[in-house]
């Protein structure tokens, strides 16, 4: 996935059509107005465009101490910049008025991209006590903007003449979707109801950012602590050592601490012998908020669903899902839904099926009892053992991760686009598990700067994603830095960091983003890279997904760590073999944590607030998703994309996109697969474009047709 945008949420409006670089004199108009900076701030590395190269942020410089006066002075200059716009006294054009939106909030850009990707990778007190301070000031700067009548007045009047005006497709484009978004964010409002808007999205904004701060801290907190080796029977040496390691940073030497990821599996439930352990490290991640304490974050999640039912009713929406969906491919709930519960059906099948197998094998052991949620990663490995003669101790030696990232990712964008990499050592990082690479066209040309930042830390939230520190921006020339963000298990000094097939999946999804963030071409920065609607922008990173197993680029990477051996063709048939399996659970794990995200937010203004549990098993009873055994991938009290993220009403989108993605890649099947050629329709197709035509339209355009959900359900194994 992309960032988490949770923390940016509050930015992310504010600057919906202002997200560019400085004012240029693109047209005759004149640049707004800016305040002045003062002598100190000027030593503020945040407020002057960075002279590394690609305007890469100088980290060595920035102080936790910088960052409010400068989102301060950001918002500063942004409302003087606006309110020149607004109150210019000639008539609205596309130049006075949807250009210069774009120039402005140049200095608010730099320092929101800057800080919400740190407090997202690498957080720490002072950082998340700025978040707390900043999120409502941003949102009252946002509806400063949004709600202003005489800005959205000057917008208006070039959306009636859209179709009279000399536009060319993407200048109608971008004025229709800045008309839109102020209509959304309650421009047409009255004065009273607008008010009550302002009052509703500061407290939504403080109430996302404390979910997310609590659902951190209670994470870091759940970690489990192991005191017995013995317990631990069935872990590998390296996976014993960085547990060791892990207890050792928290100063536990001689334990091992299992810190927990994002979702409710955690991995180490696959090799752990000891049920009660299993049952245990399970119950810590699926409880990790719920311990009615200072991180509990249920009493939180039902005001948020109410704000967010009450700010839609106020829009004219039955619900906030319906608020939310209005501007995305789906466009209703029901269509979401329909996506979603059509599928539960050959899922949950799917799944119970996964479960007698399970069952057969702990009858056969003499085990004496039913297969539980914290057994199914252990079974489940016994099951692919003895089906598919696959164990994933075999497969882990031959994906280290820089060979993974050096010759299967990179090797794959080589292959198809003609890009190219080279590690950078001169530019500054956040963190020194963090890398830079310089990405060359396939013309020689610099392309854009990319950072990788892999291992798992208590700074840093969990799961994965991606985001970038400069935009692309085609008025100003700004070349885009693109970042890539994951959790996996940092190796014990001298060990190797080796991946399950999982995590070299998840590598190449978020490196999907990245080409789709690196190859924008698009002349205005708010319609550039990944700012296109939910459902559409998780397709370039999971069509990326697919590259992962393609034979050319698994042969380039699959090797031994220690040998450089590749990996035996027999190992190779019997991934490709397995590739279905355990489909029953992760689609029906996946489709109960969409399904809660739509009950959650299809809930009427007038609802009463609700029992989180109560609510919870009940909707998941009513979709017909309550296995026992498959628990959500996320439940309620620490679903982050809906709560603390960008995702509300939108967690669907990995499936919307998904339909995309398989159908974009029986297009490539169907013309040779893997080519330059192929790649180039791509890129110029889909990945360059941005959000400058309709998204259907642009799918279209590529694939010849609307997309097929028959592709999906073969590559889930659902048919």
């Amino acid at each position: 996935m992309t960032r988490p945008l949770a923390l940016a949420a509050a930015v992310t409006l504010a600057l919906a059509a202002c997200n560019g670089q400085a004012p240029e004199s693109q047209s005759p108009e004149p640049k707004a107005e800016t305040a002045a900076v003062t002598p100190a701030a000027s030593e503020n590395p945040l407020l002057v465009a960075s002279t590394l190269p690609f305007q890469a942020p100088p980290f060595d410089k920035i102080k936790d101490a910088d960052y409010m006066p400068a989102f301060e002075e950001g918002m500063k200059q942004h409302l003087a910049e606006m309110r020149q716009i607004a109150d210019n006294p000639e008539p609205a054009t596309f130049d006075n008025t949807i250009v210069a939106m774009e120039k402005s909030g140049e200095t608010l850009g730099r320092v929101a991209r800057v800080f919400f990707g740190l407090v997202q990778a690498d957080t720490n007190d002072a950082r998340q006590k700025i978040q707390e301070e900043i999120a409502p000031k941003l949102a009252a700067h946002q509806d400063e903007i949004n709600l202003d009548p005489k800005l959205f007045e000057r917008v208006k009047a070039i959306y009636d003449q859209r179709d009279k005006l000399d536009l060319d497709p993407v200048q109608k484009r971008l004025v229709e979707r800045d008309y839109d978004d102020l209509v959304r964010a309650g421009a047409q409002l009255s004065d009273a109801d607008k008010a009550t808007m302002r009052k509703l999205n500061v407290e939504e904004s403080s109430l996302s950012t404390k979910f997310h701060t609590m659902l951190v801290a209670a994470a870091a907190k759940g970690a489990v602590v192991v005191d017995d080796k013995a317990k631990l029977d069935g872990l590998s040496e390296g996976d014993l050592a960085a547990a060791a390691q892990d207890a050792k940073a928290r100063k536990l030497d001689g334990k091992w601490l299992f810190a927990l990821q994002n979702t409710t599996q955690q991995p180490v439930l696959a090799s752990l012998k000891d049920r009660d352990l299993r049952a245990k490290i399970l119950d810590a991640s699926e409880t990790r908020t719920e311990h009615n304490d200072e991180n509990d974050t249920r009493k939180t999640i039902q005001r948020l669903a109410q704000l967010r039912a009450q700010k839609a009713k106020l829009l004219g929406y039955d619900t906030f899902a319906a608020y939310q969906l209005g501007d995305q491919m789906a466009k209703t709930p029901a269509n979401a839904l329909k996506l979603l519960t059509d599928t539960v059906p050959a899922a949950t099948a799917k799944a119970r099926s996964e479960i007698a197998e399970m069952q057969k094998v702990i009858d056969a052991q003499n085990g004496g009892f039913k297969l539980a949620a914290s057994d199914w990663d252990f079974y489940a490995e016994q099951v692919r053992k003895a089906q598919y003669d696959l164990d994933e101790a075999q497969i882990r030696p031959y994906f280290e991760l820089d060979n993974v990232l050096q010759n299967g990712v990179f090797f794959a964008a080589n292959q198809l686009y003609g890009i190219s990499f080279k590690e950078r050592k001169d530019i500054p990082v956040y963190n020194p598990d963090v890398r830079v690479f310089e990405v060359f066209d396939k013309d020689g040309s610099s392309l854009a700067l990319f950072y990788t930042d892999y291992y798992k830390r208590d700074s840093k939230s969990g799961g994965a994603w991606m985001d970038v520190f400069v935009d692309q921006n085609g008025l100003t020339g700004t070349k885009p830095v693109v970042y890539n963000v994951a959790n996996f298990t940092k190796p014990a000094p001298g060990q190797p960091a080796l991946l399950s097939f999982d995590d070299v999946t998840t590598m190449f999804h978020e490196f999907g983003h990245a080409l789709h963030g690196m190859f924008s071409d698009v002349k205005y920065p708010s319609i550039s890279g990944t700012s296109t609607s939910r459902d559409f922008v998780e397709f370039p990173s999971q069509f990326n997904e697919h590259w992962a197993t393609d034979p050319k680029v698994f042969a380039n990477y699959a090797k031994h760590y220690e040998t450089g051996e590749p990996m035996p063709q027999a190992l190779v048939d019997k991934i490709k073999k397995s590739r279905t399996f355990n489909q029953g659970y992760a689609t029906t794990e996946y489709l109960s944590a969409a399904l809660l995200d739509m009950a959650w937010h299809t809930l009427p203004a007038d609802a009463p607030l609700q029992d989180v549990d109560k609510f919870e098993a009940d909707a998941l009873k009513r979709f017909k998703v309550d296995l026992p055994e498959v628990p959500p991938r996320y439940r309620t009290s620490y679903f982050d994309h809906i709560w603390g993220g960008g995702y509300s009403a939108g967690y669907y989108a990995y499936f919307w996109s998904e339909v995309l993605d398989d159908d974009a890649f029986e297009w490539f099947k169907e013309h040779g697969g893997m080519t330059a050629e192929n790649g180039q329709v791509f890129r110029d197709k889909i990945l360059s474009r941005g959000n400058t035509v309709d998204l259907a339209t642009l799918y279209r355009d590529f694939r010849g047709k609307d997309p097929s959900v028959e592709p999906l359900l073969e590559s889930r194994g659902l048919k």
